[in-house]
């Protein structure tokens, strides 16, 4: 993570389909020119605005949502829908949150904490899902176990080794770095409230500070750079505080060679048939570990309970499934992961995870044909690395072909770019990889609000956050219309979207701009409300 990183902002994009109402109900293409004449929201969004902004809808609000508000209120209602069983392959969650609570899902065939497995379905006190970590957590980053356990070919190892020395290196510099920031802005912080004799101050109370003393005028310029990252200074001491965690992580576990994150599990990482392991609380080990919670809240956090937030989906029950550590997941825990999700009843899998090498790439293709071969829905995170995945140099794991850029292996895989708040050039989110092959469809992942250990609510940005974004519209989808496919109803979530001819900056970089429509198989934003349209249409014509 870098300064520039932490002061990403996000954006978002769109195409509009109306709904006419002319003796029945259609949906037509709004014209392109109609979108991209939108005039953005030029006034501050409200603490609501921001917390919400991923439900609204473009054409009403001039936020660049997913239109999810308009559908409750226009087109669901109060409709009954069918219960939907959404597995959410990720780290441990806090199962026990106040807005998680009660669409935690209950394997009600078995019997917490006896030691059995009642079920008969090879897990033991899966009552909540499975955890396939056991009692670990940090890890190495895939290419850093293949060099580690020598595993692939030489040109793979050794492309291998410089890249894990390079980004060591950088590691270790970024982390000092931060450290020296960290110190500048907690005593540029402490001179500023001196001066002002307050505790708390703004921005604006910043910039007015007038004085002869250099000491004081330097610490006036410090915060007033730092108020480019976030609106208050103890945000950017935050701010600094996670990024110092994560090059640390990187340095002690993510490209430490040494290292052995899986040794307290007790398998064969690397052998499929070493099955057995982990156990049935998919709980979170430690605070810092609230990835799950986070994207289980965007999906199914408890709607109009008037706390928190709401999830995008109602008639939801989060299955949990621990099996992505504080590094790069194994191929194993997720083939398997896959296969239990789909062998308990879940109908979506959300996978907000990904990586660059995967040794045993098929183990996962087979479960993903396993998914599709039994109708659930694999939705995905296109990663953070503001890269084009259709370029061979760039292979993204998990994915949906055999080899590069061949057919897709089944018609239920969907992946997944991230949107920012603010609709223009800058609406794909900086990170964000996109690929008119491997890309399926963007949607709001930048400064998304949502669940965090303890009963706690955190902004986060990612596709991590975009791709259950679209999961959960994908689980209102199976709700309201069961007879829908997944194969179904990825093409709805495709085909129902938003688009815009607008050049779109890419990877933070003016000069690799495109024109939005070129980013994605689809070319589009997923739209709730034009979705539940078309999928009653295609519903009613099964």
């Amino acid at each position: 993570m870098t300064l520039k990183q932490l002061k990403s902002s996000f954006y978002s994009v769109a195409l509009a389909l109306t709904l006419i109402a002319c003796g029945s109900t259609n949906i037509v293409s709004t014209p392109i020119e109609n979108i991209d004449s939108v005039t953005p929201k030029t006034t501050d969004l409200t603490k609501a605005e921001k917390q919400n902004w991923g439900h609204a809808d473009l054409m009403n609000d001039t936020i660049p949502g997913i239109s999810l508000d308009r559908a409750y209120a226009e087109l669901i209602g109060s409709k009954k829908g069918k219960k939907v069983i959404v597995a959410v392959i990720d780290s441990g969650m806090d199962l026990t949150h106040e807005d998680l609570d009660d669409v935690i899902w209950v394997n009600k065939g078995e019997v917490a904490n006896n030691g059995k497995d009642d079920d008969n379905n090879g897990y033991i006190d899966d009552v909540h899902g499975y955890n396939f970590l056991g009692e670990s957590y940090n890890e190495q980053l895939e290419y850093v176990r293949m060099i580690k356990f020598n595993i692939g070919d030489e040109n793979t190892l050794s492309e291998a080794r410089t890249t894990r020395d390079k980004k060591y290196l950088e590691a270790t510099q970024n982390k000092e770095q931060y450290e020296q920031i960290l110190t500048l802005v907690k005593q540029a912080d402490l001179n500023i409230k001196e001066h002002l004799g307050k505790t708390e101050y703004t921005s604006a109370e910043v910039a007015e500070i007038s004085s002869s003393d250099p000491r004081l005028m330097q610490s006036v310029s410090i915060l007033n750079q730092m108020f480019d990252i976030a609106d208050t200074i103890p945000e950017v001491i935050q701010e600094l505080k996670d990024g110092l965690v994560h090059f640390s992580d990187q340095i002690n576990y993510h490209l430490n060679v040494e290292f052995d994150g899986r040794e307290v599990v007790g398998d064969n990482a690397y052998n499929f048939n070493d099955r057995g392991y982990g156990n049935g609380d998919p709980q979170n080990r430690v605070d810092t570990e609230s990835h799950g919670t986070h994207v289980a809240g965007i999906i199914a956090a408890e709607r109009n309970n008037k706390i928190g937030m709401d999830g995008v989906a109602n008639n939801v029950e989060i299955m949990s499934i621990r099996a992505v550590p504080n590094g790069d997941e194994y191929d194993k825990d997720i083939a398997l992961g896959i296969r239990y999700a789909v062998d308990n009843g879940a109908k979506v899998i959300n996978g907000s995870f990904g990586k660059g090498y995967s040794p045993n790439a098929e183990w996962v293709h087979e479960a993903i044909q396993y998914a599709a071969e039994n109708d659930v829905l694999f939705v995905h995170g296109a990663g953070n690395d503001g890269l084009d995945l259709d370029d061979p140099a760039n292979p993204g794991f998990p994915n949906d072909q055999l080899t590069f850029n061949s057919a897709e292996i089944g018609d239920n895989f969907i992946n997944v770019g991230a949107l920012t708040m603010d609709y223009g050039s800058e609406m794909v989110a900086s990170y964000s990889n996109y690929g008119k092959i491997k890309v399926d469809v963007f949607a709001p992942g930048s400064d998304i609000y949502s669940t965090m250990p303890n009963n706690k609510y955190k902004f986060n940005s990612g596709t991590s956050m975009a791709s259950p974004m679209v999961a959960g519209l994908a689980a209102l989808i199976r709700s309201y219309y069961p007879k829908l496919s997944a194969s179904d109803v990825k093409q709805i979530l495709m085909q129902s979207g938003l688009s815009s001819k607008a050049n779109v900056i890419l990877d933070g970089d003016s000069n690799k701009a495109r024109s939005f429509d070129e980013i994605s198989k689809s070319g589009k934003m997923v739209n709730a409300y034009n979705a539940l349209i078309l999928a009653d249409k295609k519903s009613k014509n099964l």
